[in-house]
């Protein structure tokens, strides 16, 4: 009997231990990731409560409802605008993925052979992207879907952009195939990709967003058109793993560990009940 309680606390030891190492290596980049997840899911749920509830009681729509108390407009307007324009400059808050575009991080490796094997691929996600938003702007032009659904899908794009950051990515995993989000060709998309379907919303508060993101966007590809070197991990020195300073491949590998080892003690713990 002692023996399987000393097996059970050395499991629970082992869990505890690998949740303490996860914690403890998380960088500051990865911490501000997390926040965004979490405002970004805030504002997601509430516009997601509100348009369910208006439709129930079939009143006004959660536009009209949003724009009766200016201060939530302002709030939710400010935060992504601000973040848009911090991303102008160089942050050290920022991930490496956006900063290698400006000189002052360009690290000069001795190599001149300019390699990006993503170039190609990222014309083929901006083609799936445009026809895949064009659905939901045709259904919305027909009167199916009505502006706060647009809003509420463009809140859903903004999640799932910091779900890709954080957890897995489906445009680098199918498409991209780069080795992190380091070395992402069009990692500075996601604010233009964010607001598309703000394009089908006639407010003009919302089109400074959607225009602020392409203004973005367009900076990212000129700088990456007349600077190719920086957006090479072998040129730009860097881009390479030892300089990194967010860390998210180390981070996604202890929570997969995690939870493997999480899975597999409760796995323990349900036969030995069984026993």
């Amino acid at each position: 009997m002692s023996d399987l309680t000393n097996k059970k606390t050395n499991d629970n030891n082992k869990v505890m231990d690998t949740a303490k190492f996860l914690y403890g290596k998380v960088t500051t980049i990865t911490f501000v990731h997390y926040l965004r997840l979490i405002y970004r899911s805030i504002i997601f749920i509430v516009l997601l409560i509100c348009y369910i509830i208006n439709k129930i009681n079939g009143k006004e729509t959660i536009i009209d409802m949003i724009e009766s108390v200016p201060v939530v407009i302002i709030f939710v307007w400010a935060t992504f605008a601000l973040e848009m324009f911090f991303r102008f400059f160089p942050s050290k808050l920022e991930s490496p993925g956006c900063q290698k575009q400006f000189a002052c991080n360009y690290q000069k490796s001795g190599k001149t052979d300019i390699k990006i094997q993503d170039n190609n691929a990222s014309i083929l996600v901006l083609l799936i992207w445009i026809s895949f938003n064009m659905v939901f702007g045709a259904l919305h032009m027909a009167g199916i879907l009505d502006d706060g659904i647009m809003l509420l899908l463009c809140s859903l794009y903004s999640v799932c952009d910091v779900i890709c950051i954080l957890f897995f990515c489906p445009f680098q995993s199918w498409f991209m195939k780069n080795k992190c989000c380091s070395t992402c060709r069009i990692y500075n998309w996601d604010y233009a990709m964010m607001f598309t379907p703000l394009f089908f919303v006639q407010k003009s508060y919302l089109w400074t967003l959607l225009a602020l993101s392409f203004v973005l966007l367009i900076r990212w590809e000129i700088t990456f058109y007349r600077h190719p070197e920086r957006f090479s991990e072998n040129t730009n020195d860097y881009l390479k793993c030892r300089n990194c300073t967010e860390k998210l491949c180390a981070h996604k590998n202890q929570l997969r560990r995690l939870w493997v080892q999480i899975e597999a003690y409760y796995n323990k713990r349900r036969k030995d009940l069984e026993k």
